[in-house]
This record gives structure tokens, sequence and C-alpha cells, in this order.
């Protein structure tokens, strides 16, 4: 591929999706997009790829680039930590905060196809003190085919041995042909939705708890401090936001910090998170000589 080529993929790739192709890593455009070509009967390889996206502005086309590159690794209850410590650090705190409403609002951002946000629905399910509480996942991605598999719920019988426990493949699928599908119950947990990072997303709404894992590492620092501004405005005064073990808030963004002694889990700048309501200060008993 020549440099004029592989300028056109990384500027169309970071202006779309964010994501960052360096030089070194020429060989997943090649890896990726010449399946993509053959698929579309386009002659000429990336270069002739390139050549049919600069004739023609095709939206069609772009989004399959851009979908192609994206990188959909994951699998249920992955790197296990975070929703170690969602059961046993951020709950707690939400079953006091919320005890009124009783109900949480909860992000899965690039949520890929779906075994987070599924991940976080048995997670929820599991808890005997959130019986009967209302919950609402919002999961969301760019990709129109990956949010289908997410959606349909049905899991190779590969894909449900990565990281799910035994139980709750009993308790929570039904066997179908080869594969699995999860329950009723746990698929109107959530609700998939297509979404992109770099885009306005307030129409989301707020929530309580969002997770954007295993995602930053795909960008640029600014592009990084781009995407924290945008989850700070979806995540509430005292909500919390987790990151992959790999990624940090520190000297990118000041929108969010570590929460202290739970690793990978942040709170805003302005958090009120686990914030205690002070007693009122006692009133001095009135003297006799005051009387």
């Amino acid at each position: 591929m020549n440099d004029l080529d592989y300028k056109f993929f990384e500027e169309l790739l970071k202006r779309e999706s964010g994501l960052i192709i360096t030089p070194e890593k020429l060989y997943l455009l090649e890896s990726r997009l010449l399946p993509l070509a053959q698929k579309q009967g386009i002659q000429g390889g990336l270069e002739g790829l390139a050549r049919q996206m600069r004739a023609c502005r095709d939206a069609a086309l772009t989004r399959a680039v851009v979908e192609a590159m994206t990188t959909n690794e994951t699998s249920f209850f992955r790197d296990n930590t975070p929703f170690q410590r969602l059961k046993e650090d951020i709950l707690p705190v939400f079953l006091k905060s919320r005890a009124t409403q009783r109900s949480l609002r909860i992000w899965s951002a690039a949520c890929s196809s779906g075994q987070e946000p599924y991940s976080v629905a048995m997670t929820l399910k599991e808890h005997p003190q959130l019986a009967g509480w209302r919950f609402e996942i919002v999961a969301t991605d760019l990709s129109q085919d990956i949010l289908a598999q997410a959606k349909a719920g049905v899991y190779s019988q590969f894909e449900v041995q990565r990281g799910l426990p035994i139980q709750m493949l009993v308790k929570y699928f039904t066997k179908q042909g080869d594969n699995w599908a999860f329950k009723p119950e746990l698929k109107d947990m959530i609700a998939f939705k297509e979404a992109n990072l770099l885009g306005d997303l307030k129409h989301l709404g707020h929530f309580d708890i969002v997770l954007c894992r295993n995602v930053l590492i795909y960008f640029d620092v600014p592009t990084k401090g781009k995407v924290l501004s945008t989850l700070k405005g979806a995540t509430r005064e005292d909500g919390v936001l987790f990151l992959g073990g790999a990624e940090t808030v520190i000297g990118i963004s000041d929108a969010f910090r570590p929460l202290a002694n739970v690793r990978g889990v942040y709170v805003r700048d302005d958090s009120t998170f686990m914030a205690e309501k002070k007693p009122a200060a006692p009133v001095p008993p009135v003297s006799a000589a005051q009387k």
C-alpha cells in the first residue's frame, strides 16, 4: 500500500470512529479490508478500495470499512475483576443511595456482541438484595451487524465456555440446536442501540453506572479526552465509570478521578458518590441564665 492510500484510511478511520491506525498496524488494514474489498467485488485490493471510496462517497461502504476495522474481542465476565468490584464495592453503595427509587440505569458503551451487558444483567439478577428493583441497561455500539448479534442473544458453545459459570448457563439460557439462547427475562433488561462515542449522545440520558472498557486504548490523547468529556455528561454526579485494566484518566482528562481503593473505577471530578450527609450540629442547651 502506498503512503497516500494509507493516509486516506488513517484519516477516515480517525474521523469516523476515533480509531488510530499507526504504520506498525498496517497489517490490520490488509487482514481486515482485503476480504471486504473482495466481498464488494472491488478490484485492485486496498488501492482499488481507496480509489473507489475517493471517487464515490458511499455511506454504506464507509460504514463497512469502519465496522471491519473495529475490534470486537469480548467474552462473558471479561477480566472478572470489574464484576467483582461492581458486586462488592459499587452495588452496596447504590443499595443505600437508591433505596427510595429502587432502580438503576446502566450504560455499556461499545458493547460489541453483547457479552458485557448480559454479564451485568446476570450480576444484578444474582444479587439477593436487588430483588424487586427496576433496571435499565442501555448497550451501544457503532456496528449494526454486531448489535444484531447482541440483540439476538444467541451464542455458540465456544462463546458460552469463555468466562460463563456453568450454573448461570443452566439458569439463564435455553439450548437452541448447537447454540445457547438467553431467556427473555435477561434479554428484556437490555436495550441495544446504535451510537458512536464521538457523536452527540445526550439523547441517551444519564446513568448511575457507565462501562467503557478497553475502548480508550484505541484512541489518541485528544480523542480520549473528548470521549471522557462525553462520558462525564452521561454519568450522574453520584455515578461511577468503569474503564479497562490498561486504561486511565490520569494525565488525559480532569473529568474523572480514580475511586479510592477500587481499581479500574472512576468518579466525576465533582462526584457525590459515597458522600455522607453530615448530621445537623447539636443545638447547645439553654442555660438558666439565658432563660
